[in-house]
């Protein structure tokens, strides 16, 4: 049996579908990869968010809040304090003279993306990770 003109450029088609595919997902990740270092970013956005309203708290009041509860109640605050997939609260440890540390569980190492990633400071492993932060005057 002799294969057609037709059937191989349909297997060629078919094949090279099959490779592109293949190609786009071993650049990318798969989705739950995408998924997963989506969520890993929303965290590191959700930090940063609260460290800003850490400073803005801490220029307006001296002082650092009790609790990411007494952040969020603060008049014109708007922050994300729980994680996007656990919907856990963030870990947030007052210290003293405006030291604080802020925690949250990431899935996976943020080492691939530091090539891309201009501010080194919000790196991370996997796992549960802390960030120790100074609140800043933001008048001065």
């Amino acid at each position: 049996m002799r294969a057609s003109g037709t059937t191989v450029l349909v297997v060629a088609i078919v094949g090279v579908v099959i490779a592109a595919v293949i190609g786009g997902l071993s650049l990318i990740g798969s989705p739950t990869q995408e998924r997963t270092r989506s969520l890993d970013m929303r965290r590191v956005a959700d930090l940063r968010g609260i460290a800003a309203a850490m400073d803005r708290y801490w220029t307006r009041n001296g002082s650092l809040p009790k609790s990411l509860d007494a952040l969020e109640r603060e008049r014109g605050f708007s922050i994300e304090s729980t994680d996007p997939e656990t919907r856990q609260p963030y870990e947030y440890r007052p210290g003293t003279e405006g030291a604080y540390s802020l925690c949250a569980q990431f899935a996976e190492s943020s080492a691939q993306e530091q090539e891309t990633r201009p501010e080194k400071f919000w790196s991370h492993g996997a796992g549960r990770q802390c960030f120790d932060l100074h609140a800043r005057d933001l008048k001065k």
